[in-house]
């Protein structure tokens, strides 16, 4: 899995924004290209149309798609440097006018195509080009003219394109828009790499879309399956769209628990970018770095969440270190599959008796381990119980267990503090 960040970085001074990023240890970073999309009437060729340039008209000019490369070059230039990767390019997000359709389109075709031309130059494999709005009722075949219009640049270029599930504001309120359903997604997906005969087109997944679209996440997860290639996490309101920091939205519509579960479903193993945008406006320029630290451990914690399984299959064995409630989630959850040795505690009542079907040890039997059997922490006081088996000489294999985020609970808590007396 691999993670990313998206950027907010000014390309006009980019150096302090990738020095953060590098201290931060991001990976990469999702370019977003930004491009301004003129409404004089004469955008269809040329600029520079009217002798008397206006405002509008010149940053028409400096903001076009094909001025995106040159643009974004120095940023690109420092993040090289610093080895940060440019994980995806994101076309711009450009709302849609009634009356203006036709140069809307045309418009976005051209943003489109620069934006894999710049793709391919610096070696980036993922272009997000999320799909047209229109108000057109023939929408899948404006899309699909559209997409299959990528395809030869695309292929060129060695480029994969990725659909994003989009929502939109009708009468104030945010509805599901194209590809916010599952069910429509996978088609769209599957009828674009069936023309094409390749799987050359993919699905960028957004979280922050998906509640405030009222999604059952899990299940819109599992329906798309390993068509999704990347996943934007982010947090927002039930009211708003907004990109803040995982946890931080006290009315948040995102559910986190289905976005979890749904990943680990499917096996997920692709791009993790972590969107934080609206919340690093919010903050001081001092207190950013701190800020994309943080952002990085959020985002380590969701790739640790998601891959929880996956550390289960590295080792031959397992035991576990602890006999409370914890180690019962895990028994219900992975006992049948990953099957533990044996469970410890420290509470020595506990020594010899058996606890979900698992012999309870001494925490210094863990010394007699092959070396390809791992152990897993089902406790809270992770880095502490860490200490306490490194300093029984045990260096390697010590995994942290968690069932905040498991299929399926016991909720029948245990009394420790009743079993300790």
């Amino acid at each position: 899995m691999n993670i990313s960040c998206q950027s907010i970085i000014n390309p006009e001074r980019p150096m302090q924004g990738v020095i953060d990023l590098g201290r931060a240890e991001f990976e990469g970073i999702l370019l977003c290209a930004s491009a301004h999309f003129p409404r004089s009437g004469y955008m269809h060729d040329s600029y520079g149309m009217s002798r008397n340039k206006s405002r509008e008209e010149w940053l028409g000019k400096k903001y076009s798609p094909e001025t995106i490369g040159e643009r974004y070059a120095e940023l690109i230039g420092k993040c090289g440097e610093n080895h940060i990767r440019i994980s995806a390019i994101g076309t711009p997000s450009l709302p849609y006018k009634a009356g203006e359709e036709n140069n809307y389109i045309a418009f976005m075709k051209r943003c489109a195509v620069q934006g894999i031309r710049l793709c391919g130059k610096i070696g980036c494999h993922y272009m997000v080009v999320p799909p047209l709005q229109t108000g057109n009722k023939q929408v899948w075949e404006i899309n699909r003219e559209f997409y299959l219009m990528l395809v030869k640049t695309a292929k060129e270029y060695g480029i994969h394109i990725l659909l994003k599930n989009q929502g939109k504001e009708v009468g104030g309120r945010f509805v599901r828009g194209i590809c916010s359903e599952s069910f429509q997604a996978v088609e769209w997906i599957d009828r674009l790499n069936g023309e094409v005969e390749e799987d050359l087109f993919g699905f960028c997944l957004d979280t922050g879309i998906c509640g405030l679209c009222g999604n059952n996440i899990h299940e819109f997860i599992s329906g798309l399956g390993q068509r999704i290639k990347m996943v934007i996490l982010k947090d927002c309101t039930w009211q708003k769209e907004a990109a803040l920091l995982p946890f931080t939205c006290a009315d948040s519509g995102t559910d986190w628990l289905g976005v979890i579960r749904g990943l680990r479903d499917i096996d997920f193993n692709g791009e993790l970018v972590i969107d934080f945008s609206d919340t690093m406006r919010a903050f001081s320029p001092l207190l950013r770095p701190t800020l994309y630290k943080l952002a990085k451990e959020t985002a380590k914690y969701f790739e640790w969440q998601i891959g929880l399984e996956q550390g289960m299959k590295r080792y031959k064995s397992v035991v576990l270190f602890g006999a409370g409630n914890m180690c019962r989630n895990y028994m219900k959850n992975y006992g049948e599959k990953y099957p533990p040795l044996f469970t410890c505690d420290n509470n020595s009542k506990l020594w010899g008796t058996e606890f979900c079907g698992l012999e309870v040890k001494n925490p210094e039997a863990l010394k007699e381990l092959p070396e390809d059997c791992g152990i897993f922490i089902c406790n809270i006081y992770y880095r502490e119980i860490e200490e306490q088996l490194r300093a029984l000489g045990i260096k390697r294999n010590i995994e942290y267990f968690n069932d905040e985020y498991m299929s399926s609970f016991d909720f029948n808590r245990l009394d420790i503090m009743a079993r300790d007396r």
